[in-house]
């Protein structure tokens, strides 16, 4: 592997790694502190908090996607690779399949029923992400090693 494929997967990994305890804070510290808010304050608190975490992650999220496609691009015969980017995938589908309805739903005002699907469903972007995560330390790790 060259030093370039090492680097980008060294940044994927650091990426990957922000992220994932980003979520782990995210799903179980803040979400559930959404039902603690209060329906008089909800909708102006949901709403910075979408505009301000969207700051942190979607950044992160847009270098993750990247260096794994650089990373599929150098290694296209890598199972890691391909296993990584379908958990990449999968992260993607869920946020835009069910956490984002969830929190349009939440931008109008708190609701019990949307706020339980967001947390529960949430679990799949935390679990993807942690298992991201111990990919790339294998990975790196087996580089150092000399096996990648």
């Amino acid at each position: 592997m060259s030093i370039d494929s090492h680097i980008i997967l060294t940044i994927q990994a650091a990426v990957t790694w922000a992220l994932t305890g980003l979520i782990w804070m995210v799903q179980v510290v803040h979400y559930p502190l959404f039902a603690t808010v209060g329906p008089e304050s909800f909708s102006a608190y949901h709403a910075r908090h979408s505009r301000q975490i969207s700051y942190v992650v979607v950044p992160l999220m847009f270098v993750e996607l990247g260096t794994a496609v650089v990373w599929l691009w150098v290694s296209p015969s890598s199972s890691l690779a391909w296993l990584g980017v379908g958990l990449l995938v999968l992260i993607w589908v869920s946020t835009f399949a069910w956490q984002v309805p969830q929190h349009r739903v939440l931008a109008q005002g708190f609701q019990e029923v949307a706020h339980g699907r967001l947390v529960a469903t949430n679990w799949v972007r935390t679990v993807g992400w942690t298992m991201r995560a111990v990919l790339l330390l294998v990975v790196l790790l087996g580089q150092g090693r000399g096996a990648a």
